[in-house]
């Protein structure tokens, strides 16, 4: 076990230095629950912790493209995402808007996202992501989100396998409660992946999928 987690860890190093702006320090692992790892870092000059989130899916890449690749269907298994929608498509970058619930009193979040998407020549594909808080105009009743960083990867593997990676690091703008913010930082990458989990186990039916394709990123 502690062999495996150093290779994932080393693995997710190296795609890090490669793909993400975000200067985290040592990650360390808070949650390693039903196949998923969840590890937070301090990011200098922030209060707000970076967090990333590890699991093996037994599935194959295009399923796995094609559930992210759907940007209003991701919301449903977005850990607090409300609504999503593609905003423009070209080339390889994407821009997206995101909106987010939160626990009362504090007031729901907005985003804008940049995603550029990279193929490796073993097959991977890493979804960079970054926040363009003024791509938008702010919205009435929505605080922006003023900085945001990360990316998904999917890298194949053996046995029919597929290592998802998803690391993110934001500024939430406005007030959020430290006691939110530190339960947010697990919650999100674990739920997210779990409940993509979920998805690949219990696809929609076809119907669904074509009727989604109109939303699709790419």
């Amino acid at each position: 076990m502690v062999r495996s987690l150093t290779g994932m860890l080393l693995c997710a190093g190296a795609l890090l230095a490669v793909v993400s702006p975000v200067q985290a320090e040592d990650w360390r692992l808070v949650k390693d629950q039903a196949g998923i790892q969840v590890f937070l870092s301090k990011v200098p000059g922030s209060k707000y912790q970076a967090y990333r989130g590890v699991v093996r899916l037994k599935t194959d890449m295009p399923t796995l493209l094609a559930l992210q690749e759907d940007v209003s269907g991701s919301c449903a298994w977005i850990y607090a995402c409300r609504e999503q929608k593609l905003l423009k498509h070209e080339g390889a970058q994407s821009w997206v808007y995101s909106r987010f619930t939160m626990p009362w009193p504090v007031r729901p979040r907005d985003a804008v996202l940049r995603v550029t998407t990279r193929q490796g020549a073993d097959g991977s594909v890493t979804r960079i992501f970054s926040g363009v808080a003024d791509y938008l105009p702010e919205q009435k009743g929505w605080v922006r989100v003023s900085k945001a960083e990360g990316y998904w990867a999917f890298i194949p593997k053996a046995a029919g396998e597929v290592e998802v990676i998803y690391q993110m690091h934001s500024e939430p703008g406005g007030r959020v409660p430290s006691w939110l913010a530190g339960s947010f930082v697990v919650d999100a990458p674990y739920n997210t992946l779990e409940a993509l989990r979920r998805r690949v186990i219990h696809p929609v039916n076809d119907s669904d999928v074509k009727k989604a394709a109109s939303g699709s990123l790419f």
